[in-house]
């Protein structure tokens, strides 16, 4: 299982360990607000489009070739501009690392899912969140380190070096797990899959989740600084949030398979929870930026290993590359999403009253699980 815990650790240090450098990084390939944008937005763009096709393709030639085919890819697109050190190499190598991070995501979660019984489900997923919380941590720290030791092309060469070695580690060590044979499937067979509540109740979770996450991270240094706080002070209570999600993993997902906690229960709570923090946000000063991270990182700790192993429990394995594909693409929207939902409020009047509109979201979010049980556990 390591290896494919790896692989998530992979993805989220990638996406968030350039992403938080590009931007303090002077060079002609970053000149403008608009480029910066542009560069940030090709990693998440590529994930969007391209997870449920590969996800589908994990079902139909079996998800280990997907997944090294693409970790060696995104470590060919991380050395690309090791290799080329040019503006246009660098937007290639971003779309090249969002595209191949694209296949082995999903591939990564189907075969957690395929590895496990169901009954240890909740602990897979809780340990492969705790792992790419990780690194979602640890990007902007060691990424900051190494853009400030040699640049961003040596942030690129220790992002290709990561993901060759775990592209090794992966074909050693996972065992090959053949593609199921499955019923054929029509667009409309597909189309009523995934608006089936089953899916979408655990989905909707994730992606309100992640949405929460992104605003937490990307909005609450610029309430800290708002309320007079330094850097560091930021910096900590962003930390604070990754570390949080990071311990509640594990925890829900062992708590999910003992019994001790069911799927609806948990979802409902985390959504409750996260909505909480974001109200915390609202306050003014150190103490709200603190409880609004704990509260949103919890939140979201909780929900993202309960609703990976609601999916893997309620669908046909066969079919688990596509529904992981699919929310997946669930995650990445609502990671877009969220934060474009609090700066469009936040525009038009304050800050603040992005953070209410988001909570108010997400606490109406109950009402559906509530009225729909995702998943039989």
């Amino acid at each position: 299982m390591w290896p494919l815990y790896a692989a998530g650790f992979t993805t989220a240090f990638g996406a968030h360990g350039i992403a938080a450098n590009l931007g303090g990084f002077s060079d002609d390939a970053v000149t403008s607000l608009l480029v910066l944008g542009g560069l940030l937005a090709l990693y998440d763009g590529a994930e969007v489009v391209l997870k449920p096709l590969f996800g589908c393709l994990a079902d139909r030639i079996g998800a280990r070739p997907v997944l090294l085919g693409g970790l060696v890819a995104f470590a060919v697109a991380s050395a690309l501009y090791v290799v080329a050190d040019s503006p246009g190499w660098l937007w290639a190598a971003r779309l090249g690392q969002g595209a191949a991070a694209s296949a082995f995501s999903p591939s990564a979660s189907a075969l957690v899912a395929r590895l496990n019984p169901a009954a240890g489900h909740g602990r897979a997923f809780g340990s492969y969140g705790f792992c790419k919380s990780v690194g979602y941590t640890l990007g902007p720290l060691l990424g900051g380190v190494l853009v400030w030791a040699g640049g961003l092309r040596l942030l690129f060469a220790v992002l290709a070096v990561l993901g060759a070695a775990v592209a090794v580690w992966a074909a050693v060590a996972v065992p090959v797990v053949p593609p199921l044979p499955k019923a054929r499937q029509t667009v409309l067979d597909l189309a009523r899959r995934l608006a089936d509540p089953v899916f979408l109740a655990p989905t909707a979770a994730l992606a309100g989740a992640t949405a929460a996450l992104s605003v937490g991270v990307g909005f609450l240094p610029v309430s800290g600084r708002a309320a007079g706080l330094g850097t560091v002070a930021t910096g900590a209570a962003v930390s604070v949030l990754a570390a949080c999600a990071a311990v509640v993993q594990p925890r829900a997902g062992r708590a999910l398979d003992e019994g001790r906690l069911t799927t609806r229960s948990g979802l409902l709570a985390g959504l409750l929870v996260t909505a909480a923090g974001l109200a915390c946000a609202m306050l003014p000063g150190l103490a709200g930026v603190l409880c609004a991270a704990a509260l949103i990182g919890a939140g979201t700790g909780l929900i993202t290993p309960l609703g990976f192993a609601a999916l893997a429990s309620s669908t046909p394995p066969g079919r688990l590359g596509q529904t992981m594909g699919s929310a997946e693409l669930g995650r990445e929207l609502g990671d877009a999403g969220g934060p474009l939902l609090v700066a469009a409020v936040a525009t038009a009047t304050t800050l603040t009253y992005g953070y209410a509109a988001l909570a108010v979201l997400l606490a109406a979010g109950p009402l559906v699980v509530l009225a729909h049980r995702p998943g039989k556990r």
